[in-house]
């Protein structure tokens, strides 16, 4: 007989303030057509806006979480709200694209240190054995932008105007920041070990191998993820319009894959999860390649793309905080956060691949690009264990 055990409100404080993260991040992706219009840009330099954000999420998260250990947690998640509040304002009054791009790396380093440190208050807040649940429930609230921020940014970005989006999400993180205000209890995730010792994570291989799986893993999406658009009304034939509605297909299969992610990080263990979905994934691309000419085809693979890109996200943070409770267990905060790093350099390394396709006239492509990715991601993770067996509820 299964006991339910009820999800500490402080999660889903956090679940809000990674929904307008979500919206900050992915809704560049809808309107991108639209930016490189508005600035009078090339479509693969516009992807800038994807690829130098991820990129200064990368490296900016690490060296913040550092700097930053000593902060109480909650004052700490308050502190980045305020900040990734900012940025996004900053972007929707933007008169240049090297002001636009400033407002994003203003709001990247906020969004990822916001996510190292808010998934280990989840993993402290949930029940024992139950930490891959109370992530994915975070980033559930990531995915959930995917299904209704995203494609209704891109539509009003689109139709109306491109600030219009950036203002909205200002507007969310001002929610976030009462309701984690209200709902994160003041409490004392384990103390973090010197500047020294949480650097010696960096010499773990256990730690490093890890991260290249989250590199490898989830950047895969993004050589196609980031040209999503252009495939959908350029390729596949799709209207703007239509082409933003689709997004909700998308989004919906990553909310889904999210929380069933989640679970499976839990029943399977993460390395066995992780090895499953990267598998599938591997496949989805090479039947995408021949799909994405076709409309009908084109719909269930885009479920069948966002369920498996996202749902490894739950199983990619547990295996790294795993990890480093073994190996460096007085820098789980920084291991965390170079995790972090991992997911946007992902996004980097995609999108740059993506980018060069697609100055070569080559955006059909992308989707090989991508499965390519997803093999070399094999590689790292055969190397890596579930340090614990896979759990059930009794």
């Amino acid at each position: 007989m299964s006991i339910q055990q009820k999800t500490h409100p402080g999660v889903y404080a956090l679940a809000i303030a990674a929904f307008a993260i979500g919206i900050a991040e992915f809704v560049v992706v809808g309107i991108l057509p639209s930016l490189a219009t508005a600035f009078q840009i090339s479509l693969s330099r516009a992807g800038g806006l994807v690829g130098f954000y991820a990129l200064a999420l990368a490296v900016g998260t690490p060296v913040l979480v550092l700097c930053l250990a000593r902060i109480p947690r909650k004052a700490l998640l308050l502190g980045l709200i305020a900040v990734f509040l900012a940025g996004n304002l900053v972007s929707a009054l933007a008169g240049s694209y090297a002001v636009l791009l400033t407002g994003r790396m203003i709001t990247a380093v906020a969004h990822g240190s916001f996510f190292a440190i808010g998934a280990t208050v989840a993993a402290h807040l949930a029940p024992k054995g139950q930490a891959g649940k109370a992530i994915a429930l975070m980033f559930a609230g990531l995915t959930l932008a995917m299904v209704i921020g995203v494609p209704l940014g891109s539509f009003i970005g689109n139709a109306a105007n491109w600030r219009l989006p950036f203002f909205a999400v200002a507007a969310l993180a001002a929610l976030a920041w009462l309701a984690t205000l209200r709902l994160v209890p003041a409490i004392e995730v384990h103390a973090d070990g010197t500047l020294a010792e949480q650097l010696a994570a960096l010499r773990q291989p256990a730690i490093l191998t890890m991260m290249t799986v989250t590199v490898l893993g989830f950047g895969t999406s993004f050589a196609a993820f980031t040209f999503v658009t252009p495939i959908l009304t350029a390729i596949t034939g799709f209207s703007t319009n239509s082409a933003s509605v689709l997004l909700v297909v998308f989004g919906l299969a990553t909310l889904i894959g999210n929380l069933a992610g989640g679970r499976w990080a839990v029943t399977l263990g993460w390395r066995s999860a992780l090895r499953r979905m990267i598998l599938c994934l591997l496949l989805a691309f090479i039947i995408l390649t021949v799909a994405m000419s076709h409309k009908v085809a084109m719909v269930p693979m885009l479920f069948i793309w966002g369920a498996l890109a996202f749902g490894m996200s739950p199983a990619f943070q547990a295996g790294m905080l795993e990890t480093a409770e073994r190996y460096a267990p007085r820098a789980v905060g920084f291991a965390s956060a170079l995790n972090i790093a991992g997911f946007n350099l992902g996004i980097t390394l995609g999108q740059n691949a993506g980018s060069v396709l697609v100055s070569h006239e080559l955006l059909a492509f992308t989707p090989l690009a991508s499965a390519v990715l997803s093999a070399l991601a094999l590689l790292p993770l055969s190397r890596l264990r579930s340090n614990t067996p896979p759990t059930h509820n009794t």
